[in-house]
């Protein structure tokens, strides 16, 4: 499976300002790319809303070879509630240690070197204070499973990870799809997983020509498929198909064709002026607060 890439993770936010700043500021990350939509996306990417929402994928560097964030706005939508669900993202970078404490951002130290912070929302990360060992600083996305060993032979038995590490004492295991890629971490806990409303969903790339294959294989071991093969517009851009999965424990995993992706996600120079000029727009927009609402179920 070495053709597939871990891309990045998908993060709610409703203090887009704050949450810019955290990841910009505080973390160093720059903004790749920022677009906005009309209306909730077929693939519910911006989660169960029909309004407007803007998609802004920051990072360390490319899409290409660094894990990154995506931060989906939902215009109208100030938060939500966070479940157990995503336990953290560790990422290697003395500088936003630096950062951190040159901006006051709060910063609890859980071992040596290490510092636990939060972004707008509650959403942890991790911070190791020292220099990234590979080019991309983000070492591991921490997720909560109810039943390590059925995850397992979810995520490399059907899904095609290599487990780096188990302990079956401690309730963990780190996967992954290559060594020098963002790893998986999936943390058991007691009781059941619950996502709430602020639920994200990881992302991960394969050939086009595999989405149809992956998307039988999960129909045949009666996984959850809660999006079937689709194409997804992005205004201006290259269209890009995907197949929307849930393991076990709910979390939702997007797989999308590779070829189209990269064209799809490369760098805009522009990126950052049309976040800002967003956000501007947005301080004295009022009325998507009474607009966008959850859409109706069933």
């Amino acid at each position: 499976m070495a053709t597939r890439r871990a891309l990045h993770f998908v993060f709610k936010v409703g203090n887009r300002f704050q949450t810019v700043h955290f990841f910009r500021d505080v973390l160093g990350m720059q903004v790749l790319r920022h677009e906005e939509f009309e209306e909730g996306c077929k693939a519910a990417c911006n989660g169960p809303y029909d309004g407007k929402w803007s998609k802004t994928m920051v990072g360390f560097g490319p899409e290409d070879d660094h894990f990154v964030a995506e931060l989906t706005y939902n215009y109208g939508i100030g938060d939500y509630k966070l479940g157990n669900d995503f336990m953290g993202i560790t990422l290697a970078s003395s500088q936003a240690v630096s950062n951190a404490r040159k901006l006051e951002w709060p910063l609890s130290k859980v071992a040596e070197g290490i510092f636990e912070t939060e972004a707008p929302g509650g959403y942890k990360f991790y911070l190791q204070d020292r220099s990234p060992s590979q080019s991309d600083p983000v070492l591991k996305v921490t997720l909560a499973v109810s039943d390590l060993q059925k995850s397992l032979n979810y995520w490399s038995n059907l899904l095609g990870m290599k487990i780096y590490e188990q302990d079956e004492e401690k309730q963990r295991a780190l996967l992954g799809y290559a060594d020098n890629q963002c790893k998986l971490e999936l943390q058991g806990i007691q009781g059941a997983v619950d996502h709430a409303a602020a639920f994200g969903r990881i992302a991960f790339s394969c050939p086009q020509k595999e989405l149809p294959d992956l998307e039988d294989l999960m129909k045949r071991e009666s996984h959850s498929i809660l999006t079937p093969l689709v194409s997804l517009d992005t205004p201006g851009k290259a269209t890009v198909q995907v197949v929307i999965l849930a393991d076990p424990d709910g979390h939702e995993i997007c797989f999308v064709g590779d070829e189209a992706f990269r064209e799809l996600s490369k760098m805009d120079p522009k990126g950052s002026k049309l976040l800002d000029d967003a956000m501007e727009a947005d301080k004295s927009d009022e009325w998507f607060a009474t607009r966008n609402k959850p859409k109706a179920s069933g």
